[in-house]
């Protein structure tokens, strides 16, 4: 499962956020709006983008 990426979109403004969600996304390696990343597929990953969902698009890389 480490093996698999997935490619993660941040599609939301991280203004009014709070502090926990944007250290997910800050977590995960995005610095702003339609910045892509690619992470590994793992439970920890999963687990922050699982939290801020509603501020990402994630597809299988």
């Amino acid at each position: 499962m480490a093996d698999k990426k997935l490619k993660v979109t941040l599609v939301k403004s991280m203004n009014g956020r709070l502090d926990a969600h944007k250290a997910c996304v800050h977590g995960l390696g995005l610095r702003r709006i339609r910045h892509t990343v690619e992470v590994n597929d793992t439970p920890e990953n999963r687990g922050m983008i699982n939290k801020v969902s509603y501020l990402l698009q994630v597809e299988d890389a």
